[in-house]
């Protein structure tokens, strides 16, 4: 039989998805734009205002020329319509940009630079811009179900600041960069509740409720390297609610009451017993009354009972002896 041909695959690979190879294969980064600020932009304005001054005096003054029977009055007219043309061109050298923002030029598709002048700048002409904030933005998550580290449901959202560090990939590197790290933010959240318990933290654990500063330093890692491919810093994220899904709140604040009541109880009685202790040694020391095992251990019942009940005890007087 025939050796088989190996034969060339029509499918194409799967795009990488590990963010480390997508950061490879950007090849933008923001550089500076070549531009010239507020001193020389004005000058040049003029300059331009100027011309197209004159350029509209030619067009006229080669109208008339040539409804005279002038010669010379289509070349007039062309040389006015030149000059427009050029005055035009320079004008899109010209670029307002306000503080807080930038512009990202390109030359006929291909990247060029960011302007990060603010006011009147001057920029290579033909170029358009796209303006970006640098302004520190934030926005909150939606409120999440998720279910935490052992499995119950519950709500939770955040609260992210956040702003741009690099135009080139903010613009280039993703399609909406203000809809990237919201979806990314919420999908770091989803992630990082499902990792910590919402309270009773095991042993080398962090709760979600008592561990609010080093889950939103978590949160905070996790989001800042998501969202670095698309040049976006990571100034702070806080937890901004933070409770029970409603289908089991009932019953885990019956849980925390009931954790309440027993740690006041241990309290309590922890309490009680060691006043019993004092009264008891206190009565013997100083020789006031003379007790046996059956009257110790009664005083004990009485003082405990009045100690931890959680009612007005009545007391009851004794006028016989605890002998028969």
């Amino acid at each position: 039989m025939p050796a088989s041909v190996p034969v060339e695959s029509d499918v194409i690979d799967p795009i990488e998805t590990d963010p480390e190879q997508v950061v490879a294969r950007i090849d933008i980064a923001e550089t500076r734009a070549p531009s010239l600020g507020s001193a020389a932009a004005f000058p040049m304005l003029l300059v331009l205002l100027a011309g197209l001054a004159y350029s509209i005096y030619l067009f006229f003054r080669g109208a008339v020329d040539a409804d005279a029977g002038d010669e010379s009055g289509p070349m007039t007219i062309i040389a006015g319509a030149i000059l427009f043309i050029v005055v035009f061109i320079l004008f899109t050298s010209l670029a307002v940009i306000s503080p807080g923002q930038t512009s990202v030029r390109q030359f006929f598709g291909k990247y060029i630079g960011t302007v990060r002048r603010t006011g009147l700048v001057l920029v290579p002409p033909l170029s358009i811009g796209k303006k970006v904030s640098v302004k520190v933005h934030n926005f909150e998550t939606n409120e999440l179900k998720v279910n935490d580290l052992d499995g119950n449901p519950i709500n939770i959202a955040a609260i992210v600041v956040w702003q741009v560090a690099d135009t080139a990939r903010a613009v280039f590197a993703v399609e909406e960069y203000e809809e990237f790290i919201k979806a990314q933010a919420e999908s770091a959240l989803r992630h990082v509740a499902t990792t910590h318990p919402y309270d009773e933290p095991g042993p080398g654990e962090t709760s979600l409720r008592g561990g609010t500063d080093l889950v939103a330093a978590e949160l905070a890692a996790e989001v800042a390297e998501r969202v670095a491919l698309a040049g976006l810093e990571i100034v702070e994220v806080r937890i901004s609610s933070l409770a029970y899904a409603p289908e089991i709140a009932q019953a885990m604040l019956q849980r925390q009451q009931a954790g309440a009541v027993i740690a006041a109880r241990e309290q309590i009685v922890e309490g009680a017993v060691s006043m019993v202790d004092q009264a008891l040694t206190r009565l013997e020391s100083e020789g006031i009354v003379d007790m046996d095992d059956e009257r110790r251990a009664q005083m004990v019942s009485n003082l405990l009972v009045v100690l931890c009940s959680d009612q007005r005890t009545q007391p009851v007087v004794n006028a016989g002896s605890l002998y028969a």
